[in-house]
């Protein structure tokens, strides 16, 4: 069985329950997932598979053994997820995954983990919340982060220091998420709130406890 399982995060919508409540949740897909590797302790000194989300233009094709011989024409995300040693035997290649393979269940607790939105270079303010200078007119100040190196020896400035750059496209993972619904008929998961990472993006969901 497999704790870890690959995805691609759909888009958010809204889940009614029978008591009229509203859950948000986040939609992640994980059909088309096939193991493209299998990593033994004999050969790799470790126990793992690696997983790959074919792309779309594939999909309705049946497999052949020569995706495997290049995968990044056919598989838009390769991954590895470590497996227990007695679970290696359970699986080949080329296997399609689906929820008979999973252990997952609706009520279980998980986390995700994906690539936040990358907003590109970002100063001060918007990175990091800092109130600015005034706007008004002859103050040269403004957005700007001030000094940085004040009553530091010789301006020495301090590791850490909050200052313009890349903001988001960081490795996030949110823990204590529930799967809501599964739909096994569409492959896909149900995680009450929100994940990391923008649409058809890669998350992996990893059973907690």
């Amino acid at each position: 069985m497999l704790n870890n399982v690959l995805g691609k995060k759909v888009g958010m919508t809204q889940i009614f329950a029978p008591n009229g409540k509203i859950f948000p949740v986040t939609v992640i897909d994980i059909a088309d997932l096939f193991v493209t590797q299998i990593k033994t302790t004999q050969n790799e000194g470790y126990s793992a598979l690696q997983l790959g989300i074919l792309r779309n233009r594939y999909k309705k094709k049946s497999f052949s053994v020569d995706w495997l011989k290049n995968k990044k024409k056919y598989f838009c995300f390769l991954r590895e997820v470590l497996i227990e040693v007695s679970d290696s035997v359970n699986f080949t290649l080329g296997q399609k995954i689906n929820f008979d393979g999973l252990g997952l269940q609706t009520e279980d607790i998980v986390k995700v983990t994906g690539t936040s939105k990358g907003q590109g270079y970002q100063g001060v303010v918007k990175r990091w919340g800092f109130g600015g200078g005034p706007d008004s007119h002859g103050s040269n100040f403004h957005r700007r982060p001030g000094a940085i190196g004040s009553l530091r020896t010789q301006g020495e400035v301090i590791k850490g220091k909050k200052l313009p750059g890349q903001k988001g496209n960081d490795k996030i993972t949110v823990q204590g998420l529930k799967i809501i619904h599964i739909d096994k008929e569409n492959s896909s998961l149900f995680v009450k709130g929100a994940v990391p990472g923008k649409n058809a993006s890669l998350v992996t969901i990893c059973k907690q406890g």
